[in-house]
């Protein structure tokens, strides 16, 4: 076997998938570090609408890339080395870590769905501004939907999800604490001048266009993690597809080689 000219190019061709496999999932890494270092500042209202699945995906992302990365190493030496124990070992252990990418890739790909307005509605209305829940949890919660919302509001100028109508077609915990014609939506809703105050908080108030946002925030939401669900998906499933093909080989190679 080892004389044999084309079983040698079919071990280059492995090695070369092997580097592949292994530099895919360096970038599988970073991406979903990336992801669940959120930029975007979204875990909070996720979390609330008990739809973080979506970073339980990308953390199982970060784990199975850099394995990826590992196991390329390994299996290149096996394949050098024509080591049956060293390849049985790095097809069994790439067969683990392939079964938790697929997993990782199913929950990114299907988390999608999750991604509709009247559960970010909900929750932004139950929550916002809510105080004295009697349980610590549901207080972190309502604190950190709070948060999120009014970052949201002022950095993306834009109120609500659906726009400003939200605080006042629907009943929230914020409406029943603040009076229609003093706050008919919160002052983050309003267009705010170069030091963080409202241009004019009376004509904001009677929801007069430039001086109100009349954007809703759906869209500064669901873009970005769609986005990274379709890469966390996606690009797991391309890693996975290549994979396949290389441990197919990386078989033939070991059923080939002599004891």
């Amino acid at each position: 076997m080892k004389g044999n000219t084309g079983v040698r190019c079919f071990q280059v061709l492995l090695i070369l998938g092997n580097v592949i496999i292994g530099l895919a999932g360096l970038a599988l890494t970073a991406e979903c570090i990336y992801f669940v270092s959120d930029q975007h500042r979204l875990y909070p209202i996720l979390e609330a609408t008990s739809n973080d699945d979506i970073f339980a995906a990308a953390w199982i992302g970060i784990f199975t890339g850099f394995c990826f990365f590992l196991l390329s190493l390994l299996g290149i030496v096996g394949i050098m080395k024509c080591n049956r124990r060293i390849l049985m070992a790095y097809l069994i252990l790439m067969f683990i870590v392939y079964c938790f990418e697929v997993a990782s890739a199913i929950v990114a790909a299907t988390q999608r769905d999750f991604f509709v307005p009247n559960l970010f509605l909900r929750q932004m209305l139950e929550n916002y501004q809510k105080t004295d829940t009697g349980n610590n949890d549901e207080q972190i919660k309502a604190n950190g939907v709070t948060t999120t919302w009014n970052y949201l509001m002022l950095m993306k100028q834009c109120c609500g999800v659906n726009g400003p109508q939200d605080w006042q077609d629907y009943s929230s915990y914020f409406r029943t604490v603040n009076s229609d014609a003093a706050y008919p939506w919160p002052q983050q809703c309003c267009v705010m001048t170069p030091n963080g105050v409202p241009r004019d908080l009376a004509l904001c108030r009677l929801g007069v266009s430039g001086y109100l946002n009349l954007n809703g925030c759906y869209d500064q939401i669901a873009g970005p993690l769609e986005r990274h669900a379709w890469g966390v998906a996606w690009f797991g499933f391309a890693i996975l597809c290549w994979t396949f093909w290389v441990l197919l080989g990386t078989m033939v190679l070991w059923v080939r080689i002599e004891y």
